[in-house]
């Protein structure tokens, strides 16, 4: 059985040497051959930002990253406000927190390094079973195993697993450690990334050019398409509230940083109360000539849906305010809004 693991693990790495996708953080094969090893700020950096988001938006999030921040030591030392402005846009924010988190921790008390143990470093903030696996692996050639969305496919699809996720999480999980290889983790965890990315796709599969298509059960049955299958989810709730847009006369928007805990933690946004899961009225943060706008914002998260009303209004220069702080134009960005309060503003923009 170790021998056909081994020839499959072969198979794949052999794949890898010649299709590997070209990622603005990874070390090619030649090159890791040749010496060459991966920069342990970037794969972290890559791999927080990869979490519940597709390489596609992250690329370009990536390179901004390391452009200002060239090393870790320079996003420890930056600003909270522009970390999290850096990150709008790309969801889940709380990982943005933990980033700075661990960046500060592996600065100034690590001497700038991370630990090289998949145990260890899921002692950092924002650091799970699979990302700890991912940089042991990639980083420090660690024989650990991956298990992201991609490997369980491939996994249930090779060995024919049909139980439903995520009951079958922990057996698809001893089914990838028992493939790994002998040497070569680091590739061989990004190769069945590719694999299941490119090649073991959710639909229409493209078997004829796997590597380990021979050995697929699924394949074999006809069924890869129907695998993995998942438990029926509980249809998502929705929840409502309200956001004021204040806009003085000289140009400036009144935006307030919500609390660090919770949804959207540490952002820029519009004044408003809670969101409840019941529509009820939300008292505006001061009188003023209220408007309201005939449409709604709604958007959606991981485990709800939301609809914002908006309301607008326009005060003097001299106004005095309770919440938040104004902002010029001049100096403001919507891009550096979480993307629903960017569509809060999109939407008031024209009535304003």
């Amino acid at each position: 059985m170790r021998d056909e693991t081994v020839t499959y693990s072969t198979k794949l790495l052999n794949w890898y040497d010649a299709n590997a996708r070209s990622m603005p953080w990874r070390v090619t094969p030649n090159d890791r051959v040749g010496g060459v090893i991966p920069n342990p700020y970037h794969v972290w950096l890559s791999e927080i930002m990869l979490q519940q988001t597709t390489v596609v938006t992250v690329r370009d999030y990536f390179v901004e990253f390391i452009t200002r921040w060239p090393r870790i030591t320079d996003l420890a030392r930056a600003k909270d406000t522009d970390v999290m402005a850096a990150w709008a846009g790309l969801g889940y924010y709380a990982r943005a927190r933990n980033l700075l988190k661990t960046a500060r921790i592996v600065a100034f008390e690590k001497g700038g390094c991370f630990p090289n143990d998949a145990q260890d470093l899921q002692g950092l903030p924002g650091i799970g079973p699979y990302t700890s696996a991912a940089i042991a692996a990639i980083v420090f050639n660690q024989r650990a195993s991956v298990l992201d969305g991609n490997v369980e496919r491939v996994m249930a699809r090779f060995h024919l697993i049909e139980a439903p996720l995520p009951g079958s999480k922990e057996t698809l999980r001893n089914l990838a450690v028992g493939m790994l290889p002998d040497a070569r983790f680091g590739d061989y965890a990004q190769a069945i990334m590719d694999l299941g990315a490119t090649i073991c796709t959710p639909r229409n599969p493209s078997c004829g050019m796997c590597p380990w298509a021979q050995g697929c059960k699924a394949r074999a049955r006809g069924v890869a398409q129907d695998l993995p299958k998942k438990t029926a989810k509980s249809p998502k709730p929705t929840r409502y509230g309200t956001c004021f847009v204040v806009l003085r006369k000289d140009g400036a928007v009144l935006l307030e940083r919500r609390p660090d805990k919770g949804l959207l933690g540490g952002m820029l946004g519009w004044p408003g109360g809670s969101w409840t899961d019941q529509m009820q009225i939300t008292e505006p943060p001061f009188q003023a000539n209220w408007q309201k706008l005939p449409e709604e914002v709604r958007h959606t998260f991981t485990h709800f849906h939301l609809k914002l009303r908006v309301q607008y209004t326009s005060v003097e220069v001299d106004f005095n305010q309770t919440v938040g702080q104004f902002i010029m134009l001049d100096m403001f960005d919507a891009n550096d809004l979480p993307t629903v309060m960017r569509k809060v503003w999109k939407l008031t923009l024209p009535a304003a």
